[in-house]
């Protein structure tokens, strides 16, 4: 058993620790000697952290769209570790199809986990919070939470809705001394466009060349290396004033700005008629 010590430190509760982000996240802070509650819908293959982590780790297994599942799980990391730090929303997977092609029921299940499941996270743990009075609520979003890609529609509004809950969340909170951060990656090379992170639609043929070139166009992405965000990440939850909003690589700043200067462009273009409905 490898358990590194460290003077006070900080406790993460972490959904979706299999695989992709989750996993690196937890991991890393695992090796600073932090101590995780990692989670997985599958504990068997988060296993290896308790060989390596010990009495630091405690692994839950948790579906984040089951509430009792998730309160429960909460509460036991609390009892478990005797506080609670960090809450991070980490769990989520993308439903690949166009508008018209996506089954609404689909449509309904990607929100059942991309956003149901964090507010059942964040519900269960206010109460927590509060009590010990402080906290720090992290969501992982992306990027597609200020644009969007066709194809992924459907994803990109799950990470809209995601942003501007969690936005209005910071400002209710504020005042119980509990801190929110949205953690906005970039395109990264991990295990979320692996099938077991993707969901996708029946296809229609009118579709299909649109769809050829759309992924033959983003197969041409540039891909950060997702061990390189951990060192980025603690800089940030160490900060006594983390951001509300915090990009992670370099490509997401230009896109942001790009998008948002055509905006303004066109909303400014139609002022004076928009101007003259009031």
């Amino acid at each position: 058993m490898t358990v590194q010590e460290k003077k006070n430190p900080k406790v993460w509760f972490i959904t979706g620790t299999s695989r992709g982000f989750g996993r690196i996240w937890a991991e890393a802070a695992l090796k600073r000697g932090d101590q995780v509650a990692a989670t997985a819908r599958n504990v068997e293959s988060i296993a290896g952290f308790k060989e390596r982590y010990g009495e630091n780790v405690l692994l839950l297994p948790l579906d984040v769209t089951k509430p009792d599942q998730v309160k429960s799980s909460l509460d036991h990391a609390y009892d478990y570790f005797g506080k609670l730090d960090i809450v991070f929303n980490n769990a989520g997977y993308s439903l690949v199809g166009t508008i018209e092609e996506s089954d609404p029921d689909d449509v309904r299940a990607l929100y059942e986990t991309n956003i149901f499941g964090p507010l059942a996270v964040i519900k269960a743990a206010l109460p927590l919070l509060r009590k010990q009075g402080y906290g720090h609520i992290i969501g992982t979003s992306s990027n597609l939470g200020h644009i969007t890609l066709p194809v992924i529609g459907y994803y990109c509004s799950s990470k809209w809705a995601f942003e501007s809950i969690h936005e209005s969340l910071a400002a209710e909170i504020a005042q119980f001394n509990i801190k929110v951060t949205i953690v906005e990656p970039g395109a990264y090379a991990t295990e979320f466009g692996s099938q077991q992170s993707l969901k996708f639609a029946e296809g229609m043929e009118i579709y299909a060349g649109f769809k050829e070139k759309f992924f033959g166009e983003l197969s041409k992405t540039e891909k950060g290396n997702p061990e390189a965000t951990a060192q980025a990440l603690f800089s940030m939850v160490d900060s006594e004033n983390p951001p509300l909003r915090f990009n992670l690589g370099s490509h997401n700043l230009p896109g942001v700005k790009q998008v948002y200067s055509e905006r303004l462009k066109i909303w400014e273009l139609w002022d004076e008629v928009s101007s003259s409905a009031h």
